[in-house]
């Protein structure tokens, strides 16, 4: 016969409601007794009842995480974490790939409105091509997600830098982490600091524009002149496009003496191109990166680069999925995951 919840209760010596919090991953269980919990839970093989489940509680178990593209190195390092951290919840995740088709947003929208999943974790580029733009006002004036124009929404955690107040969020803060890169290739000597995927061109994103604001209010601060001939774009923030770009701007003379790249596949993208020119990385040209993704720390030479940690990134958003699916009521919540700087060998001082 199928083990029950009262029998996996029994055998763990804890309350049927304790090892239902276990399986649904909502509310909080230490983690002593969620040991405990977990091991009988496979001693008596115990299969969920979904469709009982289901019934019972309003819920799936599933959740839906969506990126702009899975092709990523950075994508698939968090994939990775929501994932597991997911499933240590007792979730499934539904994955897709928005990219240029922001439309994909709205039908996770409408699977999570039909009750298909109980969640959704979205990655928008921008806000004003997101389908949650058609919620509210998009730089709503503290609307909640259980009030005013989001009643409609069901429970949504947006990760990255588009602005908005419309539900809860969880970003690194790239504005600072732009500017304290930037300081540091200038206290490192550098003064032609070029940058590469720059909010200018085809790929105008929240995070390009942020990861632009902030290099830019650096070099002011340092008293430093812009040189927008500098401001590499990029069609898409790709290692093959960034070694297109970087070798067009080295053939054409341009001569930067640092490039600060917005993604570690950008500048593994532009070491290479500098590379095959005959320069060398990093004493004629520094190059950092962002995000620091593993190819990044054996790339060479290794990345210097922005680094927040991506676990508790992860656990930070579903732990604000968690309580929205619990409570649909609140001002939406904002938390920002602290950032670094790592040095590497990709730059150091100049003499």
């Amino acid at each position: 016969m199928r083990a029950t919840v009262k029998d996996v209760a029994a055998l763990a010596g804890v309350s049927p409601k304790t090892v239902s919090n276990v399986i649904n991953g909502v509310v909080f269980v230490r983690p002593d007794t969620r040991t405990r919990v977990e091991s009988a839970l496979a001693e008596l093989d115990y299969v969920p009842n979904l469709s009982a489940r289901g019934l019972r509680t309003g819920r799936t178990g599933s959740i839906a995480l969506a990126f702009p593209d899975l092709s990523t190195p950075y994508s698939a390092e968090m994939t990775h974490w929501f994932v597991e951290q997911a499933h240590e919840r007792g979730w499934s995740i539904q994955l897709e790939q928005t990219g240029s088709r922001p439309e994909r947003e709205g039908e996770l929208l409408s699977r999570g409105k039909e009750h298909l999943v109980d969640g959704l974790v979205l990655n928008p580029i921008t806000l004003d091509a997101s389908a949650l733009s058609s919620a509210g006002s998009g730089s709503g004036t503290g609307s909640g997600s259980g009030s005013g124009a989001t009643d409609s929404l069901p429970p949504v955690v947006v990760i990255g830098e588009v602005e908005q107040t419309l539900v809860d969020q969880v970003r690194v803060d790239s504005v600072a982490a732009a500017r304290d890169m930037t300081a540091h290739l200038i206290a490192a000597g550098h003064r032609r600091i070029a940058t590469l995927g720059d909010s200018a061109g085809e790929f105008d994103t929240a995070t390009a524009r942020a990861r632009t604001r902030g290099f830019e209010q650096a070099m002011a601060e340092a008293g430093l002149p812009l040189d927008h001939a500098l401001q590499y774009s990029c069609p898409e923030w790709t290692s093959a496009d960034a070694f297109s770009v970087v070798r067009a701007a080295v053939e054409r003379g341009d001569r930067p003496d640092a490039i600060f790249c917005f993604t570690d596949s950008l500048a593994i993208g532009a070491v290479s191109a500098l590379t095959s020119a005959g320069l060398r990385v990093p004493d004629d040209v520094a190059v950092a990166g962002f995000d620091d993704i593993v190819d990044g720390r054996f790339s060479v030479p290794p990345l210097t680069t922005v680094t927040f940690d991506k676990r508790l990134f992860v656990d930070r958003t579903l732990e604000l999925l968690a309580a929205r699916i619990a409570d649909r009521q609140g001002a939406a919540e904002l938390v920002i995951v602290p950032h670094e700087i790592v040095v590497r060998a990709s730059t150091r001082g100049r003499a």
